[in-house]
C-alpha cells in the first residue's frame, strides 16, 4: 500500500445529503498532525487516505474542518451496527460512571451475559462453549493451539499438521505469529513453517479447479497422510475477493474433518456477525465448524474477540492456562452485548430475519 501525497491540493467541492468536502485535500490545517506522526510511527501505518477522523455516526465519517465521506470500510469490517450507534455509548457511559474499565480474568455480571449470547448462536448451544479474547489473531491463534493439543492428546505426536488456504488472510499469521509453536527446545532454532501446509482456495478464477480432488491431490503431492492432519483452518469467505466456498466443497471438506477426526476451524473475523446475511458466513454451506474465530464486528467499535467450540476441545486447558489480559475486559463487553442486540431489544438469535431460517444466499462460488 503506497504513503499518499501530502501537498495539499484544490478538489472540486462536494455538498451532497451524505458526503461534503469543502478545503483542499489533505486540508492545510491537519499537515502538523501527519508530520508528528511520521516522526513517531513507522511508515506502515501510512497506508490510508490523508483524512483526520474527528467523529464518526451510522456510515458518516467526518473531520474537524467541515469534510464528510462515506465510510465504505465500515470501520475496515468493525463497523457492523454503524458507528456511534446510542445504544453502544450509553453502556459505555454507564460502565464507566462505574468505574469499572478493567478486570483481567475476574468474573463481572456482563461477561456471562455475553458468553451465553455467544454460545445461544454456536452450532449446538449445548455441546459448545465460548473464549473472550481481544484481537482477531489472538482467536485465530488459540484455535490453532487447541486443534493442536486436541490432536496430539487424543492421537499422538505424528498428528501434527495444520492446513490452510493460499490468499487466506490469517495464513500471514501462521507464517509470523506462530514460529514460537514451532521452536526446537534444544538448539532454540525456529523453522518457519515448520508443520503449516497452504492448498489453493476454490475461488474459481485465480484458481479454475473447485473441485475436492484438487485438495486431496495437494495433500497427497505434499506427503501428508489424512490421519497426521490436527486442523484445517479457512475464512469463511476469503476476505482478498471475497472469495466464497462451492457449497458441495464445503461439505465434502466438513465429511473429510469428521473422517479423519481433523478439527475444523472456520475464521469468521471478517465475515461474522450479519455480514453476509447470516450471523455467520459458514451457514451458508450448510455445516458446523468445530471452532470458529470471531472478531471485528462483534461489537461494532471497541478491541474483543472470540473462539466459540466444540466443548471437548474448549475444555482442555486447565484454570488459569487459557487466559489473555484483556480476556473480558468490560468496556468492550458491554459493546459487543448492545451490538448483538441489533435491532434495538432483540439479539441476533431472536431475529428470525438474521438467523439460520432464511434461505442460504450462496448456492455456488460467488466472487
Amino acid at each position: 500500500m503506497a504513503k499518499y501525497n501530502l501537498n495539499p491540493v484544490d478538489v472540486p467541492k462536494v455538498s451532497t445529503k451524505y458526503r461534503k468536502i469543502l478545503t483542499k485535500l489533505p486540508v492545510p490545517e491537519s499537515l502538523s498532525i501527519f508530520k508528528a506522526l511520521s516522526e513517531s510511527e513507522p511508515v506502515s501505518m501510512m497506508g490510508q487516505p490523508p483524512v483526520i477522523w474527528d467523529k464518526a455516526e451510522g456510515f458518516q465519517v467526518y473531520d474537524k474542518w467541515g469534510n464528510v465521506w462515506i465510510d465504505w470500510s465500515s470501520g475496515v469490517l468493525i463497523t457492523n451496527a454503524g458507528h456511534g450507534r446510542k445504544e453502544i455509548i450509553d453502556a459505555l457511559r454507564d460502565l464507566l460512571d462505574k468505574k469499572l474499565i478493567s478486570t483481567y480474568v475476574f468474573v463481572h455480571e456482563k461477561r456471562a451475559e455475553l458468553t451465553k449470547m455467544l454460545q445461544k448462536i454456536s452450532p449446538d448451544p449445548s455441546k459448545y462453549l465460548v473464549f473472550l479474547l481481544s484481537t482477531g489473531s489472538e482467536a485465530t491463534e488459540n484455535c490453532i493451539k487447541l486443534a493442536k493439543t486436541y490432536a496430539m492428546e487424543k492421537h499422538g505426536p505424528q498428528k501434527k499438521y495444520l492446513v490452510s488456504f493460499n490468499n487466506a488472510f490469517h495464513a500471514g499469521h501462521l507464517e509470523h505469529n506462530l514460529q514460537a509453536v514451532c521452536q526446537n527446545k534444544k538448539s532454540g532454532s525456529v523453522k518457519k513453517g515448520k508443520h503449516f501446509i497452504q492448498v489453493p482456495f476454490p475461488d474459481g478464477y485465480k484458481n479454475e479447479n473447485t473441485s475436492f480432488d484438487l485438495f486431496l491431490d495437494t495433500l497427497k503431492d505434499k506427503g501428508i497422510k489424512p490421519d497426521d492432519i490436527a486442523g484445517i483452518m479457512t475464512e469463511s469467505y476469503q476476505g482478498v475477493g471475497p472469495d466464497f466456498f462451492p457449497v458441495e466443497y464445503a461439505k465434502k471438506l466438513e465429511a473429510f474433518c469428521l473422517k479423519h477426526d481433523i478439527v475444523s476451524i472456520f475464521d469468521e473475523v471478517q465475515a461474522g456477525f450479519g455480514r453476509t446475511g447470516k450471523m455467520f458466513t459458514y451457514e451458508h454451506y450448510g455445516i458446523k465448524p468445530d471452532l470458529i474465530a470471531c472478531g471485528k464486528g462483534i461489537s461494532s467499535s471497541l478491541p474483543i474477540s472470540a473462539v466459540i467450540g466444540r466443548k471437548d476441545i474448549m475444555s482442555l486447558y486447565a484454570p488459569g492456562s487459557m487466559t489473555s489480559t484483556h480476556s473480558g475486559s468490560p468496556l468492550p463487553v458491554v459493546a459487543a452485548i448492545e451490538s448483538l442486540r441489533y435491532p434495538k431489544g432483540k439479539s441476533y438469535g431472536e431475529c428470525e430475519e438474521n438467523g439460520r431460517n432464511t434461505d442460504p444466499g450462496i448456492t455456488q462460488n460467488q466472487k
